[in-house]
């Protein structure tokens, strides 16, 4: 019933845009902290970004920040991550998580995973 459905992958060319969503279902969104983690090829999944339940308070791991931001629609239940300027190295599945933010709380928790979207960036 808890289930949280990401959507929005896909292939696309160095410097271009795609925006992620995370639809929540069985729970209310805005009383979590959402985390966007990501897993390329062969490497450790990794927190990407996140947003906290209480004031909105977001993060970035360094490598993405000023090209992606996460937001909120409490009306549609929904997290968004807007990935701009894309870049190989950001390849990968994306996974939204609640609780999901800091990221290390993923470590404490047994959270509620997406079952993930891919991301291809490649010429």
């Amino acid at each position: 019933q808890v289930q949280l459905v990401e959507s929005g992958g896909g292939l696309v060319q160095p410097g271009g845009s795609l925006r992620l969503s995370c639809a929540a279902s069985g729970f209310i969104l805005d009383n979590y902290a959402i985390g966007w983690f990501r897993q390329a090829p062969g490497k450790e999944r990794e927190g990407v970004s996140c947003i906290m339940s209480v004031d909105d308070t977001t993060y970035h791991t360094d490598s993405v920040k000023g090209r992606f931001t996460i937001s909120r629609d409490n009306a549609k239940n929904t997290v968004y991550l807007q990935m701009n300027n894309l870049k190989p190295e950001d390849t990968g599945v994306y996974y939204c998580v609640a609780p999901g933010c800091p990221f290390a709380i993923t470590e404490l928790a047994e959270p509620t995973w997406g079952q993930g979207t891919l991301v291809t960036v490649s010429s």
